[in-house]
């Protein structure tokens, strides 16, 4: 199979597992336009750089799975204009990053562009997969179809309280790997990972045929070592967007997440 021929959502399951064969894979968030609209490509480039997938959050009013640092990000990001609409034009004009990229959106602003048209701009803007964390894994069928069309993955979300019936279900529908959420709550506490929570990794990951990578919360290189040989990547949100709302350099911060990095 040639690269042009391997769709968007197996590009993503490839860079985790291309990764995760030494330690677990970083996917790194960032609030799209934050701190400053300006600097969302160089900010992109530079985080695409290090991370095996880049996560890019769409602003919204109401982020109601995203703690403190994700709120005010997404607020001082609406104000600045930023837009789906704008995201997506931003993505589509500038060169393609070296990580597959998705979008994590609540679900309205999807529902306002339209699915349809929805999955031929994200297709344009060489985004290979989105999460929307307030859309039931029950009630995404449409959207699921429109993106599957376009090989555009629609990544599911398990938590320690998901019943292992419906974990079986939610790992076989997801496209690029499962976000296993490693808290009831918000994002940005930290977690000591104790191990009731990689036992719970354990068990999504022995039933998901996609990768799994665990998130919320994770801050530390000790975490990533902790969390290696239980997931397949970690998702870096707060700490990452923190680190941008402070002027640092994200690049040298994520390098610092390796295990063994010095």
């Amino acid at each position: 199979m040639t690269v042009a021929a391997i769709a968007p959502h197996e590009r993503i399951s490839a860079a985790i597992r291309r990764a995760c064969g030494r330690n677990p894979a970083l996917v790194a968030f960032l609030t799209a336009g934050f701190p400053r609209r300006e600097l969302f490509r160089t900010q992109l480039s530079a985080v695409a750089g290090v991370a095996d997938v880049v996560e890019i959050g769409v602003p919204f009013t109401d982020p109601m799975a995203d703690g403190l640092t994700i709120q005010r990000s997404s607020r001082e990001a609406l104000a600045q204009g930023v837009t789906l609409r704008w995201i997506l034009d931003e993505l589509a004009a500038m060169q393609a990053v070296n990580a597959p990229l998705l979008l994590m959106s609540y679900l309205n602003p999807l529902l306002a562009f339209g699915f349809a048209e929805l999955a031929v701009a994200a297709e344009h803007a060489r985004v290979a997969g989105f999460i929307v964390p307030d859309l039931p894994f029950d009630e995404g069928g449409e959207l699921q179809r429109a993106l599957e069309a376009r090989g555009i993955a629609l990544v599911q979300m398990a938590t320690p309280v998901t019943t292992p019936e419906r974990l079986a279900k939610v790992c076989g529908a997801s496209r690029g790997f499962v976000y296993a959420v490693t808290m009831t709550g918000t994002t940005g506490k930290n977690v000591a990972v104790p191990d009731n929570v990689i036992a719970y990794l354990d068990r999504v990951r022995a039933v998901s045929p996609v990768p799994v990578c665990a998130g919320f919360g994770i801050r530390s290189r000790e975490q990533v070592a902790r969390l290696a040989g239980h997931v397949d990547g970690v998702v870096v949100g707060s700490a990452l967007v923190e680190v941008l709302e402070r002027g640092e350099d994200p690049a040298a911060w994520l390098r610092t997440l390796r295990p063994g990095a010095g």
